[in-house]
């Protein structure tokens, strides 16, 4: 004999995709790092993927190992992107990154943007690594069709 197991949740788990995607919509907007000087926590702010993603005049990393975890941020915000328009969700700034570009360039893309655009550094990265992108890889968008007569 089969007993059926309750559980405190329940089997039904269509709540999960909307409740995490309200938590991700709350987070986006909030400054990071503000109330604590140094400290990001879980997220990475602007002003710190510039500090990770820095490199001397040589080359050389700044920060040891800071183009690893640079790189592995910003291929995750591509990645993210991806699975949104998989699914059919249409991003609003919509980039386009070739799959034979190397992370050093998306990393030097980034890194100079962010140089130039300190307005972001108190936010989120995510959103400043998309329009650093959109500047080199925007998707192009079908042209519109003229009437035929």
């Amino acid at each position: 004999m089969t007993v059926p197991i309750k559980t405190t949740w329940g089997n039904d788990r269509r709540w999960l995709i909307p409740a995490l995607a309200g938590i991700m919509f709350l987070m986006s907007g909030f400054p990071v790092g503000a109330a604590s000087k140094n400290k990001t926590g879980a997220l990475f702010s602007a002003a710190y993927l510039l500090q990770i993603c820095g490199r001397d005049a040589g080359g050389t990393e700044t920060v040891p190992g800071g183009s690893a975890a640079c790189q592995s941020y910003i291929s995750g915000i591509i990645d993210y992107h991806n699975l949104l328009r998989s699914l059919g969700t249409a991003p609003s700034i919509d980039i386009c990154v070739p799959a034979d570009v190397k992370l050093n360039d998306l990393q030097t893309i980034v890194f100079r943007y962010l140089q130039k655009n300190a307005q972001h550094d108190a936010f989120v990265a995510a959103p400043a690594v998309v329009l650093a992108l959109f500047e080199y890889y925007p998707c192009d968008k079908p042209k519109p069709r003229g009437r035929r007569r």
